[in-house]
């Protein structure tokens, strides 16, 4: 006896539902699946997304580009990868609280990203409890490598003792004597400004540092931190302010005379996330660390710029850099232990090797630091914009310290 009406419709449906289930595993379409579940890869990205957005929304753009890449390649271990993202609130505390969603509700394998220093600290401590990998793409303190680093934390990005060793070995070569800093009152802040010194009094013993300002981190007074470092009349200056804290003392000094003849070293200042808002204001002459992505003509950065270009119709900025390099990192990682299980994947980062558009980098086994460089020249002004000029790109680990120095600052895992 044939079906009645009801049960007819009732069977239809389920016979849909049922053949739209085996087409999304098949397809690996965007929704959920059994299969599609089993066959992914999942990371956990989190950064500063609002607070920090010149940075971090190129950051994002550059892995993008990269899982692109990667999954059109077969993805890894022969798995599709998934990145579910989160902003982090630039709080510690807010990023813990992401850093344990990502990995307890959204299964994340790993977790990557994070911007400031403070914050990255943070989430390199939940690694070390959650015996989670985590790879801390762009925080500068080096106390995430070495004296708070662990087995679980993986740092990208030369931190601040390779681009001050930098920023001081030309800085060496001034007549100046007399130096004041100018720093975020925080972690990343404090340590550019330590080592700095160290490293400069190192090269030349008889120069003084007069005066030092610690404004928090984007609220800045810059006429009165301008003000404060005009009076102690220092014969240069160390600036480590980035974002809306580097636009506005930037501009408070020229309108007070502050850059006139007098020099200044300045940390970050040359990568166009942080200097290109202020177009044809950017100041000439500065010493600056950053990211001439005009001007690098190797085989690897072409390529990369032309890809990121064609995707997102823009140029790339240093962030752009650094999130492609940190999901090429995971790939390398994973790839190499041929499994995607955490004891393993952090066994295989030991002296792991991989290119990346600014050059090859290892992450070294002594203290999980990536040796990628950075670049240091003069800062102007082309065609109305920011541009490095006699640039030269230094490798980190021709500046990192040595080993039996690295010993002594390492924590114990």
């Amino acid at each position: 006896m044939g079906m009645s009406m009801m049960n007819r419709r009732r069977f239809n449906g389920l016979a849909l539902a049922a053949g739209l289930t085996t087409a999304l595993a098949t397809t690996g379409a965007g929704l959920w699946s059994p299969a599609s579940a089993a066959d992914k890869i999942i990371l956990g990205d989190m950064n500063s997304y609002t607070s920090m957005a010149a940075f971090a929304v190129p950051y994002r753009q550059g892995w993008q580009l990269a899982l692109e890449e990667i999954n059109a390649a077969g993805g890894i271990l022969g798995k599709q990868v998934e990145v579910v993202s989160r902003d982090d609130g630039a709080k510690p505390a807010d990023a813990v609280t992401v850093a344990n969603e990502l990995v307890s509700r959204e299964n994340a394998t790993l977790l990557f990203g994070t911007l400031l220093s403070h914050v990255g600290l943070a989430v390199s401590d939940f690694a070390k409890q959650k015996k989670v990998i985590f790879i801390a793409a762009e925080p500068l303190s080096d106390s995430i490598a070495w004296q708070k680093g662990n087995r679980y934390t993986f740092r990208l990005r030369p931190g601040t003792y390779v681009q001050a060793a930098m920023l001081a070995e030309e800085a060496a070569k001034l007549p100046a004597k007399r130096w004041a800093t100018i720093a975020p009152n925080y972690e990343y802040g404090q340590s550019a400004v330590a080592a700095f010194k160290e490293l400069l009094k190192a090269k030349k013993p008889d120069v003084e540092f007069v005066a030092e300002q610690w404004p928090a981190l984007g609220k800045i007074d810059a006429g009165a931190a301008v003000q404060a470092l005009a009076a102690a009349e220092p014969d240069a200056i160390f600036n480590v302010t980035f974002g809306g804290d580097l636009l506005k003392f930037v501009r408070e000094g020229k309108v007070r005379g502050l850059w006139d003849k007098r020099p200044v070293a300045s940390m970050l200042s040359g990568e166009p996330d942080w200097i290109d808002p202020l177009k044809d204001e950017a100041p000439e002459g500065w010493l600056v660390t950053g990211y001439p992505w005009y001007a690098i003509e190797t085989p690897e950065h072409t390529k990369f710029r032309e890809a990121f270009q064609k995707k997102f119709n823009d140029y790339p900025r240093l962030g752009s850099v650094v999130g492609y390099a940190a999901l090429y990192s995971v790939k390398a990682a994973m790839e190499k232990a041929g499994t995607t299980e955490t004891e393993k994947v952090v066994d295989a980062f030991a002296d792991l090797k991989l290119p990346t558009p600014v050059g090859p980098i290892t992450y070294r086994a002594i203290d999980n630091q990536s040796t990628m460089g950075a670049y240091v020249g003069t800062l102007t002004v082309k065609d109305g914009m920011p541009h490095m000029v006699d640039w030269r790109f230094g490798k980190g680990e021709d500046y990192l310290p040595p080993d039996d120095v690295v010993k002594t600052l390492r924590a114990k895992d």
